[in-house]
């Protein structure tokens, strides 16, 4: 009996062990699922005013927005864009010891991360970028041996960075650019996927483990080595196998392929007359040049702008009927009219004419295509409308054509306004519509410039959505954001205040072969209160209170918008993203949210699955631009290189030859040589 009982009482004991055990175990995980609670809802209070979480939710913190929990656990945090600010204090996210995916960029964390962030042991992945965080690297980081992704980059972190990076074994992803990291890279050992220390500080030599990285990834730095190029006193890398060598001398015998000998054997022999022919060419130039300037010289008595008396043209101007076909953004009923009678009937142009001046800009000054006599007998088109005034496209008896605006609201005296015009228009570059002239008299401000075909982006974008639409590709859309962004560099490039201050895609211009060119530079500046832009046009950054005074980093913000209405093919003041108050940013961050879904792509870029990887890129910088933080945007400059970076590998996977194509988009260009019709002549052409 006994021997019978004994096992039978040591399983009921086992049992109620094991019953008490896992008491024990579940109390102990609800005690930590209400410690991931508290943790959470003390963050929320310090950096998260606006985040709805409650803390009497019946599902606890695991139905919380932005959290997911393994395992009865906290495991996952994801708050992007979420209005986050200050700074994370001790005993908050620290505390969350079982997690292991921290998602809180795009937001306004600012100072230092709290020391106790070690203690959360499980973290693998960790996205901070695009906040306002300060000082060195974080050193809690280095303590979580699990670290697989790390990415803090847009954010003010200065110092070095830690050697000890390396002792992180698992880490695959490194992100720390657009940071104020100085001295060395160190040598990290660990095989990255990912890495990216551009635009910081840094200088030295890229380590060699890093030097398979590609270029973007050091860019804006004082770096030096791998795809940078050699550092001083380095011996340059001979080129790998099937790539064409540096130089220009052939190869001696090196190539068996085809009749690589005979094209050697070619070159060799017309190398001697080639140097001839470019001596002749030079010295030719050279003298042509010397020319230019003597007759230059000769004219030294003449101002950089030339003005031109006229008389007031006669009342009965005749108009002309304008040739070829109607631009995509001028109205169905536009009327044809002479110039002197658009506008307001009873003040027609011709009246306050007598004894002003035309004043021209550039090359124009020296010489005039036209005066104010021909502008007046010219019809007029209306091609919009818009804060600023009315624009017409002006054909000349000639058969040229302009674009002229016709400013509204001018209270600037006539010294103020020809101070602040001269300035617009000495603002000569391939990717701005360049002002050529304007007019001033009390009543009325005129401004003359090149005329673009092909009208806006806004027009080309927007117009017709029908079958017989040709839609924009990823090509033509990248080109006209690369296009659009050097524009706006050169602008910031001039002065440390100068900005657009109406960056959007009606002011954004295309000529015949879709290249982009930005209008409307300046004009703010000119105009009162009442014709300011409005911030309903949703393109403005939030901390602008006066649209006639705009920063460089508010532009940032309004080309940012810009990209973001290019891939997503919606307009930022589309009915159907403001029902419920939401903006174009806003909406696309709430797409983003889950992953990088395609549901935020135009449909007609979803043809384009192979370079689908540059348009999430895209994506990425356009959502740094518009951080709701001016200093975390980017520059221009930076803005520009990245966009130069994400066409060249979109160009590389299809086949193609960028420096091929750029000289075929400038060929295109050349709307001078080509004169199909009157409506394409420019008379400014040189």
């Amino acid at each position: 009996m006994r021997a019978a009982w004994r096992p039978a009482s040591g399983r009921r004991v086992a049992l109620a062990a094991m019953v008490v055990l896992s008491v024990v175990v579940a109390a102990a995980m609800a005690d930590d699922l209400a410690g991931d609670a508290r943790a959470l809802l003390a963050f929320r209070d310090a950096v998260g005013r606006h985040v709805a979480w409650n803390g009497s939710d019946p599902g606890g913190a695991c139905s919380w927005t932005g959290v997911t929990c393994e395992g009865g656990r906290v495991a996952v945090l994801r708050l992007p864009g979420a209005a986050l600010a200050g700074r994370v204090p001790e005993g908050t996210l620290g505390n969350l010891t079982a997690l292991h995916t921290l998602s809180l960029r795009l937001n306004a964390l600012a100072g230092a991360l709290p020391g106790d962030l070690a203690s959360a042991a499980a973290l693998r992945n960790v996205f901070l970028n695009g906040n306002r965080l300060s000082g060195e690297f974080p050193r809690a980081f280095l303590a979580l041996q699990g670290l697989v992704r790390l990415a803090i980059g847009g954010n003010d972190l200065s110092g070095s960075i830690p050697p000890s990076l390396g002792n992180l074994t698992r880490l695959k992803v490194l992100l720390l650019e657009n940071n104020r990291f100085s001295g060395e890279i160190p040598d990290l050992k660990q095989p990255l996927q990912q890495f990216n220390v551009s635009f910081n500080q840094l200088n030295g030599s890229i380590p060699a483990t890093l030097r398979t990285m590609p270029r973007s990834a050091f860019l804006g730095t004082g770096l030096c080595g791998g795809p940078l190029g050699p550092c001083p006193g380095e011996v340059s890398p001979s080129p790998a196998p099937g790539e064409q060598p540096v130089s220009p001398t052939p190869a001696n015998n090196g190539d068996k392929g085809g009749n690589g000998g005979e094209s050697g054997k070619k070159s060799k022999k017309l190398s001697g007359g080639a140097i001839a022919g470019i001596a002749i060419g030079s010295a030719v130039g050279a003298a042509l040049l010397l020319f230019l300037l003597i007759c230059l010289c000769c004219r030294s008595g003449r101002t950089k702008t030339r003005s031109m008396e006229m008389p007031p043209p006669p009342s009965s101007a005749p108009a002309v009927v304008a040739a070829g076909r109607k631009p995509p953004e001028m109205t169905s009923a536009a009327a044809v009219a002479p110039m002197a009678t658009v506008g307001n009937p009873h003040a027609p142009l011709g009246q306050s004419t007598s004894g002003k001046k035309l004043i021209f800009f550039g090359s124009a000054a020296a010489v005039a295509p036209f005066d104010l006599e021909d502008l007046l007998r010219a019809s007029a088109e209306v091609l919009g409308k818009g804060a600023f005034g009315t624009t017409y496209k002006a054909v000349l008896e000639s058969g040229a054509t302009v674009a002229v605006k016709r400013l509204k609201d001018v209270t600037l005296t006539e010294p103020e306004f020809r101070d602040r015009i001269a300035d617009i228009g000495e603002l000569q570059h391939e990717f701005i519509v360049p002002l050529r002239a304007y007019y001033y008299s009390k009543d009325e401000k005129l401004l003359v410039y090149d005329f673009m075909p092909m009208g806006s982006l806004s027009a080309v974008l927007h117009g017709n959505r029908g079958s017989g639409r040709t839609p924009l590709n990823w090509e033509t859309r990248s080109s006209i954001a690369l296009a659009a962004a050097r524009g706006v560099e050169y602008i910031h490039s001039t002065s440390s205040s100068a900005s657009h201050g109406n960056i959007k895609s009606s002011n954004v211009l295309l000529n015949k072969s879709y290249q982009a060119r930005l209008s409307d530079n300046g004009l703010s500046a000119l105009v009162g209160p009442s014709s300011a832009p409005s911030r309903a046009s949703g393109y403005h950054a939030p901390e602008v209170t006066d649209p006639r005074r705009v920063s460089q980093k508010a532009d940032v913000y309004s080309f940012g918008v810009l990209l973001l209405e290019l891939l997503t093919g919606k307009a930022p003041s589309q009915a159907a993203l403001n029902d419920e108050g939401v903006d174009l940013p806003r909406w696309v961050q709430s797409v983003v949210r889950s992953e990088w879904t395609a549901e935020v792509f135009d449909m007609e870029l979803l043809r384009y699955q192979n370079v689908e990887e540059q348009m999430v890129q895209l994506l990425q910088l356009a959502i740094d631009c518009v951080a709701q933080v001016p200093d975390a945007r980017p520059s221009m400059p930076h803005v520009v290189l990245r966009i130069e970076e994400i066409k060249k590998s979109s160009e590389r996977l299809e086949g193609r030859d960028p420096q091929q194509q750029a000289s075929n988009l400038e060929a295109g260009d050349d709307q001078t040589s080509k004169p199909e019709s009157a409506e394409g002549l420019n008379p400014f052409a040189p």
